[in-house]
């Protein structure tokens, strides 16, 4: 699926899928597993240990770049990039064979998660850093540890400690979109971590728009660093869209005057809005809802004739 196909979701689902997934190289991927029901997926240390080895191998046997992870005792979050059309395989490897492992050790038969996992495409830089701050934050909301850096199973030391040391996983991606300056952008990574501590995320595995919702609170306290990732990401090479990222689309938003909009110059700017929020999967429901206006009012405003 390229992003022709994937802009023409339209709002017809959110590209936040359990079942089809997107295979094709270079999408980065925000993937989420969990547990069936109450079960933990990591009882100990070692249990833990072989899930990241697992990781490793497949990040190797399969050239699969890991940008950020988290390993919490119900579930798992992953940002990675395939850099070839086998994602499911790679995914199918780690979690099939942890599984066997998993039964093996603790003497017991069944399924040890609850379906297939979960996978997020990040369509800009913005969402990008936000999803990489959220599934670091995911054992502070949880209650594990005060502060994210003190949480073993999770990839935030890489991103904020200047003595890390080498891994498999590369936060370079995510810190470049904060600038030149690694030591720099490792600040204000960790400043966004601070400031994302106070202001709760929600759940993403139960919650649709979460990852939307989270940066929209970043987005009010850092704002030159969104914009800096919104001008990083679209000078990527290697970019695979031309979406504009959701903190320009944000500032759009918010430069509409409210109430109903009369000239053809605001008509436009409006049309604009809604456009690309329906090309990123939101329902016009959704769309309306963030607009403040009805769903005839959306519908009308895609209608409309604007001859200027």
């Amino acid at each position: 699926m390229d992003m022709s196909d994937l802009t023409a979701l339209g709002s017809r689902q959110r590209v936040f899928r359990a079942r089809k997934k997107i295979q094709s190289a270079g999408f980065i991927s925000h993937i989420t597993q969990r547990a069936a029901g109450r079960e933990p997926l990591f009882v100990e240390e070692g249990d833990s240990l072989t899930f990241l080895s697992l990781l490793k191998e497949v990040s190797a046997s399969h050239d699969i770049r890991f940008y950020a992870l988290c390993l919490m005792p119900n579930h798992v979050h992953l940002l990675l990039e395939p850099q070839k059309d086998n994602l499911s395989e790679a995914m199918h490897s780690i979690f099939s064979r942890y599984a066997r492992r998993f039964n093996r050790k603790y003497r017991r038969k069944g399924h040890i998660f609850g379906g297939p996992y979960r996978q997020a495409i990040c369509l800009d830089s913005c969402y990008l850093l936000t999803a990489s701050v959220y599934i670091h934050l995911n054992p502070v909301r949880a209650g594990l540890v005060d502060r994210a850096t003190e949480y073993r199973w999770s990839s935030c030391n890489l991103y904020c400690k200047e003595d890390a040391p080498p891994s498999f996983v590369d936060p370079g991606v995510v810190l470049g979109l904060l600038g030149d300056n690694r030591r720099q952008a490792r600040r204000d990574y960790a400043a966004m971590i601070s400031e994302g501590k106070q202001r709760q995320p929600d759940n993403a595995l139960e919650q649709e728009g979460t990852i939307e919702r989270f940066l929209l609170k970043l987005l009010d306290v850092f704002p030159s660093l969104f914009k800096e990732a919104a001008k990083r990401g679209r000078g990527r090479s290697d970019s695979k869209h031309d979406l504009p990222d959701l903190a320009e689309i944000e500032e759009h938003l918010r430069s509409l005057p409210s109430g109903r909009p009369r000239d053809p110059e605001t008509l436009k700017a409006r049309r604009y809005v809604v456009e690309q929020l329906l090309a990123r999967g939101y329902t016009r429901q959704e769309v309306a809802d963030r607009l403040l206006v009805s769903r005839k009012t959306i519908y009308n405003i895609l209608q409309a004739r604007l001859d200027i």
